[in-house]
């Protein structure tokens, strides 16, 4: 189960706000931008000098298909958002098939250690309440980073306690177990994503946020506008997020 975590506005500013940023690019969806830039370089300085350390660490020492196991088992818990989202939006195709793969996953995967779903064409597509809200007609607003949690929209934002309490590790009673599969969930996850820090270009704040806001617009539209600009990890020519999409 391999899910696009560059749609998690999290997984974005985690794992890639070590990069350094340049001069202003003016953008009419991001009137906050002197604002966001300072967020983002506290985002800096969180990856650079904890979580990318940690990552590379985890990487070095993890054997691959361990690492592609703990993927697979978070990826699974997002079914639920998933599934819950996608009865909001009346996509009730999409719900059943999240439904589906989570009750496949979960009993024949172990426990969602593997992905059983995707290979009898059950395929994931991740829902979350910012997209429900764009279906419902709520403009994005303005672009906002959110400290340690990084880029967002106004309306992404306010989907994310919704987000949150529809994941199930969030109702974890013991706080140490909570804690630590939430920080497992997302240092596997910058680990996933080191080999791609390469493909960044020119200021890389405004990267981060255009392949933000055009990946969040893809999602939306469900692919109507065309090819995902983030398949096969094509960041850097066409790209025109998420989610993750945050759940703790």
């Amino acid at each position: 189960m391999k899910s696009i975590h560059w749609l998690s506005g999290a997984a974005v500013a985690l794992a890639l706000g070590g990069c350094a940023s340049s001069g202003e690019n003016s953008n009419p969806q991001d009137p906050w931008e002197g604002f966001n830039r300072g967020v983002y370089q506290f985002n800096d300085t969180l990856d650079r000098y904890a979580l990318k350390p940690v990552a590379q660490g985890y990487k070095a020492v993890t054997p691959e298909p361990v690492r592609d196991s703990v993927g697979n088992f978070f990826s699974n818990l997002g079914e639920i958002r998933t599934a819950f989202n996608s009865v909001l939006q009346w996509e009730w195709g999409n719900a059943g098939t999240a439904s589906g793969r989570f009750v496949i996953n979960t009993i024949l995967g172990v426990g969602g250690l593997l992905d059983p779903a995707t290979r009898m064409g059950l395929d994931e597509n991740e829902e979350d309440f910012g997209q429900t809200l764009a279906v419902w007609g709520v403009d994005s607003g303005p672009y906002l980073v959110l400290p340690v949690l990084g880029p967002s929209t106004v309306r992404d934002t306010s989907g994310l306690p919704l987000d949150i309490y529809t994941y199930p590790v969030t109702y974890v009673e013991d706080d140490k177990v909570r804690y630590g599969l939430t920080f497992l969930r997302y240092v596997d996850l910058r680990a996933s994503l080191l080999d791609q820090e390469s493909l960044i270009q020119g200021d890389r704040y405004s990267f981060i946020r255009d392949a933000y806001l055009q990946r969040r617009q893809f999602l939306i539209s469900n692919g109507k506008a065309g090819k995902d600009p983030f398949a096969n990890g094509d960041f850097g020519n066409d790209f025109k997020y998420s989610e993750d999409d945050f759940a703790e």
